[in-house]
């Protein structure tokens, strides 16, 4: 029955993924699709709060009132300049198509469809988390694309720093002596944080760009800004990181004689905890559609698990899945403009459909194992 239900919505789901992939929105600005989302939600039968935990672009759908409450994640911000370039408008079409064929094939459960915004930076998850948006839970799914079938999420916590130097500006020849230069700042910290990797341990990351340093050669930057981000293992060995990489920056403002301003922006992402009983479950079922998920990817192209998500926050609360199905881009990969250009068409179409009737089946299989426990229990 749920391959019939997803069958019978399809075109809606597949209408979720091409519309949010011509209309790329970022974080905190996902208008159109919160609109789109909501709406086809409602229209089949859904109870919505559009305005979830408070924040204008989230929303909480529910259906049903079964004693097993399942949640199916969809995100749909886009990336600065790349569009949907890690896929996040097919997460959300998996999300609703699994939430679609679930409500038509297993009353014993409600359905959930959260809405979650600003996952590229800004942790939408996470202030739903701390609004009580995923209480009510036994489970939490999604689902996202990428270049290989990997079943297990693996990845970094993360900080998100906004930072910036301030320092005095001044023509570049005339009076050179008078000026401070920010721009400068950035040039000794990132030469600091290139010494630093040599010691750092191989499940750390730090990166970044600059965003703004100046606008003339002839004229000394009294600003400059960036976004960084620092990565590691767990959340407890992401602190003594911060504090070796905040002293890089320290390095440039002492050494140009800027002042420092390292701002979050967004709460801490934490690792991930995987569920075994739901992610034993969501691959034999995706097995079942010819995904291979126990495989051994191509060289390299099942890293995208380590990236970091802010659905650890959330598997640390609620027990959680976070499978990576395959769209067939290779050699492209996440966050590069090709794999923008991977997320529509027959493989991302393959991708959705069966990532929600996968995630559809796994919670069918989790309310049939509940069933039994508690007949046995009688």
């Amino acid at each position: 029955m749920a391959v019939q239900a997803l069958g019978e919505a399809w075109q809606d789901v597949l209408g979720i993924a091409t519309t949010l992939h011509e209309h790329p929105e970022t974080a905190w600005q996902e208008h159109l699709a919160h609109r789109h989302l909501t709406e086809l939600l409602e229209a089949w039968g859904f109870a919505v709060d559009a305005r979830a935990g408070g924040l204008d672009t989230a929303f909480h759908a529910r259906y049903g009132d079964g004693p097993l409450h399942v949640g199916f994640v969809a995100e749909y911000d886009a990336l600065p300049g790349l569009g949907h370039a890690c896929g996040h408008n097919l997460i959300a079409a998996a999300a609703v198509g699994a939430a679609l064929a679930t409500r038509a094939a297993e009353p014993g459960i409600t359905v959930h469809v959260l809405g979650t915004p600003a996952e590229e930076g800004g942790g939408g998850k996470i202030a739903m988390l701390d609004a009580g948006e995923f209480a009510e839970l036994d489970a939490a799914m999604m689902i996202h694309p990428g270049p290989a079938d990997v079943a297990k999420a693996d990845p970094f916590a993360v900080t998100h720093w906004r930072v910036g130097y301030r320092g005095v500006g001044a023509h570049a020849a005339a009076y050179p002596h008078l000026g401070v230069n920010a721009a400068d700042a950035f040039t000794v910290a990132q030469v600091a944080i290139g010494l630093l990797r040599q010691q750092l341990p191989p499940d750390a990351r730090v990166h970044g760009v600059v965003t703004a340093a100046g606008s003339a050669p002839n004229a000394i930057p009294d600003e400059a800004w960036g976004r960084w981000y620092v990565r590691a293992a767990s959340l407890d060995r992401l602190t003594g990181l911060e504090q070796r990489v905040r002293a890089c920056f320290d390095a440039g403002a002492l050494a140009t004689g800027c002042t420092l301003e390292v701002e979050p922006e967004s709460p801490r992402y934490a690792e991930f905890r995987n569920d075994d009983q739901l992610l034993d479950l969501f691959v034999r079922n995706a097995a079942a559609l010819g995904r291979d998920m126990t495989a051994a990817p191509p060289d390299g192209a099942g890293a995208m698990n380590t990236a970091s998500t802010d659905m650890g926050n959330v598997s640390q609360v609620v027990p959680s899945i976070h499978p990576y199905l395959s769209i067939g881009s290779l050699p492209a990969v996440n966050h590069q403009k090709q794999f923008a250009d991977a997320a529509i068409g027959p493989l991302a179409d393959d991708a959705v459909r069966d990532g929600a009737t996968a995630m559809a089946w796994t919670a069918i299989d989790l309310a049939d194992r509940r069933r039994t426990a508690s007949s046995h229990q009688r």
